[in-house]
């Protein structure tokens, strides 16, 4: 058996360092290191089925360590999903399935986008959470339709970067005993050894944060490799690391442990050495022994059982328990009850009005008894984001099925979390925070876009209008920062009634994230009858007030907590004679998506005089205005006093709209 071991894991080395070599791109170092333990894990208790690779009970694994993409690749491959050799021979080529790093919905059997590192790491935690929150949902005596493990390799880089560390001080928080990270302890990044930058106890550290930690001493002993992985999973009140010595490039007999078997090709005279080393056939290239294939692709059969298994269970469970066994079906299929929005309010006109903020905690609480999948909560900023759904219990390492989520002080590991939840399917993650500390969470919200996840970010305390608290937390940039993100959709409703159509917007949209954005400071509450539509959010920007149903002489558009600025400006314009049309942009995004002939009914080309105003930077909004328009917006920071005060001295008022509006009309004549 040993022999077939040998076979196996060089099989994996060869493989990928071929291929790598092919493509003259990639990492080969860490899938030679690596793949004794990767060997273990997959071919000894990886529950997953090739054939069906997203059957709902399956074990998740996560390759946090994106860079050697190979190693998964190749593991997918040799297992008998369908991802046939030529893919990997196309491996960092156009149109392949086997890009640079792994991306999610692009491969068979890739469960998240990986590259940017520590990400894979904070995903993982996200899946575990999911898995105990369904399992507490819909498990019952005798019937635990959901029970499995998540699974990660994880290198040095993931445990250097920031993300990790907020990832993992929750998981050990919360006990997530169905988590198991191996760590390739390889002692090599990019610019050489990593005691350059990175010499501290990582096993003390992770034991600090509550985990179980275990050290291999020699990352090609697959015996004790195995030892510990049982043990990892015998363990279920903290989640696991399982530290394994590695050495990346093994085999090669002139880059083994060093950097230089890390980020580039091996070359094809190292490659000669190596399989002289390791006693592999210098040709054909790509070799694939058969009998380690044969060895391999015993998972379609097992996994096939597993699935097969799990359809029986499943089977009786519904039969036990029908109302749970169709809620389930209709959850894991991305479905959404009947009568879900019935209870979204609808809020009466009020010159008083409410924050958006506030008009959000009231809708959510509305959708939330009919949608148990909507889960979340902030980053410790809940009283403020008004995220919690009242009633509910708190999601803790000793109630695995409660719904309100206490993230703590980590956007970014909020994010990276949230991303995980929603990776795992049926749930609707959401996460809330000042939308100044959405800078914190970028990179999981960037990487949720590319993904396309179905996630909702509360983002509250959007302008200046957040007040005494100052140019820190008031954000100037960041609604652009998030426009920026392609498949991000942000939304900055005007008032309780946009906002309600923004949560039912959000909730509806699966194809990826959005964004919304909530005032802190109270807003007029606008005439519901004219615009309070789904149509009307839906179209990212509407009519708002016309003038007199005639061609308008100007057109005033704007934002949220802007709009009702506008609109009072607009009256002002229209008493000096000023046709003025008024026009809310919640949404550019959706806005561009309209045709044409709709874009061109709302902002008329030949209506030259376009004034758009919004209490952030004019960074895009000339798009909509065109050359001879103006924007009146915020390209400097803010300052600390109560918010009427800044509005007026940074000129975010319906007199300086009216002066700005009547120079730019000047000008035109």
């Amino acid at each position: 058996m040993k022999d077939l071991d040998d076979l196996c894991v060089n099989t994996i080395r060869m493989l990928s360092a071929d291929c790598v070599e092919k493509a003259q791109s990639g990492h080969p170092g860490m899938p030679m290191g690596a793949s004794s333990m990767a060997y273990v894990l997959w071919t000894r208790f990886l529950s997953h089925n090739p054939l069906n690779p997203g059957w709902p009970n399956r074990d998740r694994f996560v390759l946090s360590a994106g860079h050697g993409s190979m190693l998964l690749y190749s593991l997918l491959h040799l297992t008998g999903y369908d991802l046939p050799l030529e893919e990997l021979l196309n491996f960092r080529q156009w149109g392949s399935k086997t890009p640079g790093h792994p991306e999610y919905q692009h491969t068979p059997g890739v469960e998240t986008t990986t590259g940017p590192l520590g990400q894979g790491f904070g995903n993982g935690v996200g899946m575990a959470i999911a898995e105990r929150y369904l399992a507490a949902k819909f498990n019952r005596p005798g019937h635990e339709i959901i029970n499995h493990f998540i699974y990660g390799i994880v290198s040095d880089g993931d445990l250097m970067e920031g993300v990790t560390h907020e990832a993992a001080s929750l998981a050990g928080h919360l006990k997530l005993g169905k988590l198991i990270y191996l760590y390739d302890d390889n002692h090599i990044s990019i610019e050489g050894p990593t005691d350059l930058a990175f010499t501290e106890n990582r096993a003390a550290r992770f034991e600090a944060y509550e985990w179980h930690v275990q050290q291999v001493e020699d990352g090609n002993d697959l015996k004790a490799i195995e030892k510990a992985i049982t043990n990892a999973q015998k363990e279920t009140e903290r989640p696991s690391l399982i530290a394994v010595r590695t050495h990346i490039g093994y085999g090669s007999p002139n880059k083994q442990d060093k950097a230089s078997a890390h980020g580039e090709p091996l070359g094809a005279d190292e490659i000669k050495l190596t399989k002289e080393n390791l006693r592999w056939p210098l040709d054909p290239a790509f070799h694939i022994p058969d009998e380690a294939l044969n060895h391999f692709r015993q998972a379609i059969e097992q996994g096939k059982e597993s699935e097969n298994q799990w359809k029986a269970l499943f089977s009786a469970y519904k039969e036990a328990y029908p109302e749970e066994g169709a809620a389930w079906e209709n959850l894991i299929n991305g479905g959404l009850p009947d009568d879900w929005e019935k209870d979204i309010p609808v809020f009466e006109p009020d010159s008083k009005g409410i924050a958006t903020r506030v008009a959000s905690g009231k809708v959510l609480n509305a959708v939330a008894p009919y949608l148990p999948n909507l889960i979340g909560g902030s980053a410790d900023l809940a009283p403020s984001n008004k995220t919690m759904v009242q009633g509910a219990d708190t999601f803790q390492n000793d109630n695995g099925g409660g719904r309100n989520f206490h993230f703590g002080v980590r956007e970014h590991g909020m994010g990276s979390v949230l991303n995980g939840m929603a990776l795992y399917g049926g749930l609707i993650p959401y996460g809330g925070t000042f939308l100044v500390f959405s800078d914190y969470m970028r990179p999981p919200i960037r990487l949720a876009a590319l993904m396309g996840l179905h996630i909702i970010y509360v983002f509250t305390h959007d302008s200046i209008g957040l007040g005494e608290d100052g140019p820190t937390h008031q954000p100037i940039e960041q609604l652009s920062a998030l426009r920026a993100i392609p498949n991000l959709t942000v939304i900055r409703p005007c008032d309780a009634n946009e906002t309600a159509e923004a949560w039912r917007f959000a909730i509806n949209h699966k194809d990826g994230p959005t964004a919304l954005a909530l005032t802190r400071q109270n807003v007029p509450t606008l005439d519901g009858n004219v615009f309070a539509s789904a149509d009307n959010l839906n179209r990212g920007a509407y009519v708002l007030s016309d003038a007199k149903n005639q061609k308008p002489d100007a057109i005033l558009i704007a934002s949220g907590s802007e709009v009702h600025i506008a609109n009072e400006a607009a009256q002002k314009l229209e008493q000096a004679d000023i046709l003025t049309r008024v026009v809310s942009m919640p949404s550019w995004e959706l806005f561009e998506q309209q045709p044409e002939d709709y874009q061109k009914k709302v902002l008329p080309p030949d209506v030259k005089a376009k004034i758009a105003v919004e209490a952030g930077i004019p960074l895009g909004w000339h798009r909509y205005v065109g050359e001879a328009g103006k924007v009146i917006g915020i390209d400097h920071f803010g300052a600390s006093a109560p918010y009427l005060v800044i509005y007026e001295k940074f000129g975010i008022t319906a007199d300086h709209i009216v002066e700005e509006t009547l120079r730019v009309i000047k000008d035109l004549t």
